[in-house]
């Protein structure tokens, strides 16, 4: 069952009460009585809820394997991307059809629940934005700068590889990337690290060009 604790170290948080006290903006104390802040943001609370209760159960190395793969999943699968985002399917039967999917490819209880307890909420459509607040939370904890890129299509290993060696030319020589799928962007990439925006987005391209022949007339 997902929990979280109070600095007491009571448990608050039952899979039951889950939405609740998402909605209410709570911090949550992992195992230790170590605080991990929420930032108030939707996606930033689930992630929070999921690392506490990774933690206490002593199963974060499994859990952030397996959300790693479920970002891949979400990016390289458009049947699951319309599970998602679909709002014709009933919140039950949306739930089961991920977590079928979820246990047919071989991942944890711990996140198979989690997805379940986001499906049973209505918030499954936000389940990329949750992964990625997941990853960050993660590389916080290990002292890692978090690169967000978002590109029109899923990159490739080798795009992968040749963005990861630029970012280590760049002086982020700890860095990890967090991937997320936006096909409105129509080609290149934003990439945000910290207070910096990189936008090399077709979209923006357009949009830039859509302004520069408004001056012109």
């Amino acid at each position: 069952m997902l929990e979280a604790r109070t600095g007491l170290g009571r448990p608050v948080i039952g899979r039951p009460h889950l939405r609740a006290a998402l909605q209410n903006g709570n911090s949550f104390v992992a195992s230790g009585g170590t605080t991990i802040s929420t930032g108030g943001g939707m996606a930033d609370r689930y992630a929070a809820a999921l690392y506490a209760h990774a933690e206490d159960i002593n199963a974060l190395s499994g859990v952030v394997s397996d959300m790693e793969s479920l970002g891949r999943l979400i990016d390289q699968s458009a049947d699951f991307r319309r599970l998602m985002g679909s709002p014709l399917i009933d919140v039950n039967q949306a739930r089961g059809a991920a977590i079928a999917v979820l246990s047919g490819e071989g991942f944890g209880k711990p996140v198979q629940d989690f997805v379940g307890v986001v499906a049973s909420n209505r918030r499954l459509r936000y389940l990329r934005e949750i992964v990625s607040a997941f990853a960050a939370l993660v590389a916080q904890k290990r002292g890692i700068v978090t690169a967000f890129v978002t590109t029109a299509h899923p990159l490739t290993d080798l795009q992968r590889q040749q963005l990861l060696a630029r970012l280590i030319e760049a002086g982020y020589g700890n860095v990890n990337i967090a991937e997320t799928v936006d096909p409105s962007l129509l080609g290149g990439m934003v990439l945000r690290i910290g207070a910096r925006l990189y936008d090399t987005s077709l979209k923006s391209r357009l949009q830039r060009l859509q302004f520069a022949m408004k001056g012109a007339a």
